[in-house]
């Protein structure tokens, strides 16, 4: 199912307003986050990798580095030493993704959508799977509600082609909205 050309501009012009809005309040914390990741393991503040995005084109992605400089990435396991004390951190609170947002202003991302993956695992889709391709990747997703980490490959791809299949702009709103009070839970828990 193909979504409606005005919901999909309405997307566009939310994603330019909140990725906007968003770099412009978060620029402090940005700039901090960056300070403490240059002092705990000096190098490059941001990470960069070639993700999937719509219709498969890649992309580069922007995250705030939180392993080691020059530690190569892949599957990383609980106490991996390659994370800095920062990265820690920036991992469990999700503000590594901040720099997201600028991938969200360019147009290469979306606030709400499918997570993007490498092109490597994008091109090992089934035809099936590379439905979730249709939509722009995003920021946060459905699987994300669902213990996104915690879900195996296999569910996460099930969240995202539902949500490419149900997508509305309330589906959207719904989904920011619950991501945010998650956020606020996860943070009164810690």
């Amino acid at each position: 199912m193909r979504a409606p050309v005005c919901h999909l501009v309405l997307k566009r012009l939310i994603d330019l307003i909140g990725s906007s809005v968003g770099l412009l309040l978060l620029s402090p914390l940005a700039m901090a986050i960056a300070v403490a990741i240059w002092l705990t393991d000096r190098g490059s503040v941001l990470f960069r990798q070639e993700r999937a995005g719509l219709n498969g084109k890649p992309f580069v992605m922007y995250k705030f580095r939180t392993m080691k400089e020059g530690s190569e990435s892949g599957t990383v396991v609980c106490g991996d030493p390659r994370i800095t004390s920062a990265g820690r951190l920036l991992r469990t609170s999700s503000l590594d993704e901040i720099p997201q947002l600028i991938n969200v202003l360019k147009g290469e991302m979306s606030l709400v959508g499918p997570r993007p993956d490498r092109p490597s695992h994008a091109e090992g889709y089934s035809e099936r799977v590379r439905g979730r391709l249709k939509m722009k990747p995003g920021i946060m997703g459905l699987a994300q509600l669902h213990h996104g980490r915690r879900l195996t490959w296999e569910e996460r791809y099930e969240y995202d082609l539902e949500y490419v299949e149900r997508f509305t702009i309330w589906l959207d709103l719904r989904i920011t909205l619950a991501s945010v009070f998650l956020a606020r839970m996860f943070q009164r828990e810690g």
